[in-house]
């Protein structure tokens, strides 16, 4: 007989007969699978690396408008064409990088084509109405149309000189240079984002604008959805009825649309102004005139090629008064800023690598004038300058320093 209080034994071996076999461990349990990430790369680990864009470290919107500003001031001052492309492909490397999917971002494309259709369009006005610089390589004669007395000094038609075209073309990549400048600021800044970072005197404008940029998107948005709704019910979609039947429904969402916005806005307190003493409203709106004025005044001495003395002190002035007056307006406002965009340190590297270029080229442009204009009587081929160029390849910094959007988002 066997013993009861002996142990059995596991598997298919008899109850009773040879030692016990150890108990099996229990099985331990293998660690969750990581995620489907891809590796990092080295410089991806590294500290210096640029963070992935979210909404705690995305650019501050008006670091990209000031790059942006600063390489329109370079163009400004120059209208070598080789300089002038550098700036352009400096700012479309840019674009290419740290641009987004969003549809803001698109715009830059249609500023390269509106680039090209005013070097186009300054080209065919130099040869249909003439052109004031000298020229002794004919290129071909168009009919000369004559005009009355009271014309004097305009032609249409005649001759067209190389000369007259190569200054024509200078000209209109100037102006070109500075429409890609802007569509760079457009593709790369949030518009929504940078006027939410309007001071506090300019709140009530930026919801304005905010406003009228979603109102025209909704419409639009309404529209298509009302056709679709027609179409799949079978009605036709085209012709003055279907538009007149389409039309009031959307008018109806519209007014609704406004009717929700105002009640949203008068919840938030919209329009609320705290008491301000006549003194101070009167010392805020003389500031933020002349401040203005200033600006004005020292952008267009930085824009002239004679105002490059005044135009920056000018212009700081300016700056100087305007904030001062906007701060102060300021204290009317009597709302909260929610989750503010912060200004950083890559914020600071963006908006000085523009300033960078725009301060290089102004001052090349009083040391060596002849580089940055070259001169078409007698006709040459304008030269690269190395400083001023190794200058402009400083706008290249946001490719490196900003923060990098997401994959899904800037393909």
């Amino acid at each position: 007989m066997t013993d009861p209080k002996a142990p059995r034994g596991s598997g298919g071996g008899a109850p009773g007969h040879g030692p016990a076999p150890a108990p099996t461990p229990p099985a331990r349990r293998s660690p969750p699978a990581a995620p489907d990430t891809p590796p990092r790369s080295t410089y991806e680990n590294s500290r210096w690396s640029p963070p992935h864009a979210v909404r705690a470290t995305a650019l501050h919107a008006g670091a990209w408008w000031l790059w942006a500003l600063g390489l329109a001031t370079a163009a400004s001052r120059t209208t070598n064409p080789l300089l002038l492309g550098l700036i352009v492909g400096v700012a479309g490397y840019v674009v290419a990088a740290r641009r987004t999917s969003a549809p803001w971002a698109r715009s830059y494309g249609a500023f390269l084509k509106l680039g090209l259709f005013v070097i186009g369009l300054r080209l065919l006005f130099s040869m249909l109405l003439g052109s004031p610089i000298p020229g002794s390589h004919v290129l071909f004669t168009l009919p000369e149309v004559p005009l009355p007395a009271w014309a004097q000094g305009i032609r249409f038609g005649g001759r067209v000189t190389a000369e007259q075209l190569v200054f024509a073309f200078y000209d209109g990549a100037k102006l070109a240079a500075l429409l890609v400048c802007v569509g760079a600021a457009n593709a790369l800044a949030n518009p929504a984002r940078l006027l939410k970072s309007l001071p506090a005197a300019l709140y009530e404008a930026g919801v304005a604008v905010v406003v009228a940029m979603t109102f025209a998107p909704n419409m639009v948005a309404d529209v298509v959805r009302l056709r679709t709704a027609r179409r799949l019910r079978g009605r036709p979609t085209g012709g003055i009825k279907a538009v007149l039947q389409i039309g009031l429904p959307v008018l109806e969402g519209a007014l609704e649309r406004s009717v929700a916005i105002a009640a949203s806005m008068d919840a938030r307190g919209y329009g609320r102004t705290a008491e301000v003493p006549p003194a101070v409203r009167h010392t805020t709106n003389a500031l933020t005139l002349g401040g203005l004025l200033g600006m004005c005044a020292g952008t267009y001495g930085l824009l002239a090629a004679q105002g490059a003395a005044y135009g920056l002190p000018v212009l700081g002035i300016g700056a100087a008064l305007a904030l001062a007056g906007l701060r102060l307006g300021g204290r009317r406002s009597v709302r909260t800023r929610y989750r503010p965009d912060r200004w950083g340190p890559r914020a600071w590297l963006v908006a000085a690598s523009g300033a960078a270029v725009a301060a290089v080229l102004i001052h090349a442009g009083t040391r060596d004038p002849a580089a940055l204009h070259p001169g078409v009587v007698p006709l040459v081929a304008p030269s690269l300058p190395l400083w001023p160029a190794a200058a402009i390849l400083l706008g290249l910094l946001p490719a490196f320093v900003a923060p990098v959007p997401p994959k899904e988002a800037s393909q």
